[in-house]
């Protein structure tokens, strides 16, 4: 027994959709870029640093006042610090102007 019927698709209706979204507007956006290793001047001479991953106080110290004078850091940010091993990076320290520039 053959069946010599073919289907028949005629009332078959197709449509394609994309699934991309319609693009964001970005004209409006504006941006600001800050620097990790921000050092900014304040009143009386005052910088302040943020801790990179790997700095501790010698380091900062010889980079600020050219020896490794870090109890001078460690004492004025005694408010944040209780030991002058433990700096974690994105901490801000305030440094104190060099001996003689205050």
């Amino acid at each position: 027994m053959s069946n010599d019927k073919k289907p028949d698709f005629s009332d078959v209706q197709s449509g394609v959709q994309s699934t991309e979204q319609i693009k964001p507007d970005f004209s409006d956006v504006q941006s600001k870029v800050t620097s990790t290793e921000a050092i900014a001047e304040s009143d009386g001479g005052e910088q302040t640093y943020t801790v990179a991953k790997g700095d501790n106080l010698s380091k900062i110290a010889k980079h600020f006042y050219g020896k490794q004078d870090w109890k001078r850091i460690f004492d004025a940010n005694r408010d944040q610090l209780s030991d002058p091993d433990r700096i974690q990076p994105g901490q801000v320290l305030k440094i104190p102007a060099p001996e003689g520039e205050a």
